[in-house]
């Protein structure tokens, strides 16, 4: 399950920051995760409270911003919604197409007192 692992990382960014901004607790965690990330939602939430247990982040709410998976063809230059990352090209067919979004899972922002 390597949401814990992501989860624990989420945890060393919080105290980073915490620690360089001067807050005491963390209300809600806003993520944009890639639907292409190989990140279930579900397993990082529950991986965010198991981990968040006894730290400024205790009890704070997970917002999930789930990101679709969009990738350019360098044949016809054209970007299209992906499900897979190994979709081809509806407009050409060309294949492989190169992922531009939908991979991410990043802090997009935290609400903090």
């Amino acid at each position: 399950m390597h949401e814990l692992s992501l989860c624990e990382n989420i945890i060393d960014i919080i105290k980073t920051n915490a620690a360089t901004q001067a807050f005491k607790k963390v209300n809600v965690v806003c993520l944009e995760v890639g639907t292409l990330s190989c990140v279930e939602p579900e397993a990082l939430r529950f991986s965010f409270d198991a981990v968040s247990k006894n730290t400024l982040a205790q009890h704070a709410h997970l917002d999930i911003i789930q990101l679709p998976g969009l990738a350019q063809c360098s044949q016809c230059c054209t970007t299209h919604p992906v499900e897979n990352k190994i979709d081809a090209c509806p407009q050409c067919g060309h294949y492989p197409l190169q992922i531009i979004q939908g991979e991410e899972l990043r802090v997009k922002n935290l609400e903090v007192e």
